[in-house]
């Protein structure tokens, strides 16, 4: 999709199974089956997304799946390896992972930041190795020194081998990382989770990452399990989907495996949403 000067399209890394409890807290399963079913395990389907971006002639990727470094239990657990990956993804667009020049984690839960780096000759290295990582210092502050609540979200082969390479870029607060595409912090699923915005040409796309993970979140007390900081993710959803939907920006989900774009629209006030289809 065009967005202005900037051009993108939205990749996946196949897809996952997360406990759907978890995924919606307080939301009684009968609500949040009729949007999203469970399986026998109690588990909801849900996309990996990731956006690809061409910006000053650079691509940047956003978020890269949960990778490949699983063993059978853990890859069973959760789901993982269905679908084509995000490696054939970039390759069916032409793109090397030495043709990334900056990837952008929104932040360091496995299923967010797994092709950071894969195996090569049984040592642990960054994947796309000429790139730059962007993340806020706060998470992955956090990240190698969680808590008995989240340390289970956290891969640490995920992140160390950057910080070994030198890789990192290390950010603090809102920053424009390339011409028209911004990071904005948005913490509660996380202390410093950040969410990316889009700007070109008087258009404006915003994803979401774990603010609003499926199109089945947007109802404001629709909120995860997983969060540390439920009533900040509240506050945060309180700001920017209300903007999202005045402003009409378009939405782009990060775990929603059957509406990863929308418009969003306020109707009979719950908010609804308009797929829409970035890649073609």
């Amino acid at each position: 999709m065009k967005l202005g000067d900037l051009e993108f399209y939205i990749l996946t890394d196949g897809t996952l199974r997360l406990d759907g409890g978890a995924m919606f807290g307080v939301v009684p399963r009968p609500l949040w089956e009729r949007k999203l079913p469970a399986d026998e395990r109690n588990r909801v389907l849900l996309g990996m997304n990731c956006l690809l971006i061409r910006s000053a002639g650079k691509w940047i990727l956003v978020e890269t799946g949960a990778g490949d470094k699983w063993d059978a239990k853990h890859a069973d657990i959760y789901g993982i390896g269905l679908g084509e990956r995000l490696p054939q993804q970039l390759a069916a667009r032409g793109v090397r992972p030495e043709d990334i020049s900056l990837v952008v984690n929104t932040h360091l839960h496995f299923d967010h930041c797994g092709w950071n780096t894969h195996v090569v000759d049984g040592r642990v290295v960054p994947f796309f190795s000429t790139a730059r990582y962007a993340v806020q210092r706060g998470e992955l502050e956090h990240a190698k020194n969680p808590t008995e609540k989240d340390q289970a979200s956290f891969v640490r082969e995920n992140f160390l081998p950057i910080e070994e390479a030198g890789q990192w870029w290390l950010l603090e607060g809102d920053t424009e990382v390339a011409p028209g595409v911004e990071v904005i912090r948005a913490p509660g699923h996380t202390g410093h989770m950040q969410c990316v915005r889009l700007r070109s040409g008087g258009k404006t796309a915003f994803f979401f990452s774990d603010l609003a993970p499926t199109v089945a979140h947007l109802s404001l007390p629709w909120i995860m399990a997983y969060d540390l900081y439920p009533l900040t993710t509240l506050e945060q959803k309180k700001k920017w989907i209300p903007q999202v939907v005045r402003e009409r920006w378009l939405a782009l989900f990060a775990h929603d495996a059957n509406i990863p774009a929308a418009w969003l629209r306020e109707e009979k006030g719950q908010i609804a949403a308009d797929a829409v289809k970035v890649n073609e």
